[in-house]
């Protein structure tokens, strides 16, 4: 049985997908609902909205109280989850690719300041 979450369903189906790619099965997973904390006021005092989600064979866990809807961190802690599965494989995950790129442009960055501005020595004598 495959959970369907309150997301779009493309989000839901790709969510399904990630799962076949790493061979994750929802009997694989354990799941507790645990009291958020942070702003949302009475409604997350009251109601178990965080989400904390084990891969069993694994031992990796995933706990997400970002939203105030169970239901999406549902999904979020799931998609967290399936990240760090993806990393411990050694395989790329969408946010890897993202920091890859952020480290590319900071070292062209570097390398264009570096060759404008030529070193000076200030010191006196």
């Amino acid at each position: 049985m495959t959970a369907t979450f309150a997301v779009s369903d493309a989000k839901n189906r790709w969510l399904q997908e990630r799962m076949r790619e790493l061979a994750v099965r929802e009997e694989e997973l354990e799941e507790r609902f645990i009291r958020s904390s942070g702003r949302g006021g009475q409604h997350v005092n009251k109601t178990s909205t965080a989400v904390q989600v084990r891969h069993l064979p694994s031992g990796l866990e995933a706990r997400c109280d970002r939203e105030r809807s169970q239901s999406l961190n549902r999904f979020l802690a799931r998609r967290e989850l399936l990240d760090k599965i993806a990393r411990s494989r050694g395989l790329a995950t969408k946010g890897d690719d993202r920091i890859a790129k952020l480290r590319k442009q900071k070292a062209r960055r570097q390398r264009r300041s570096a060759s404008a501005s030529p070193a000076t020595d200030h010191t006196t004598s």
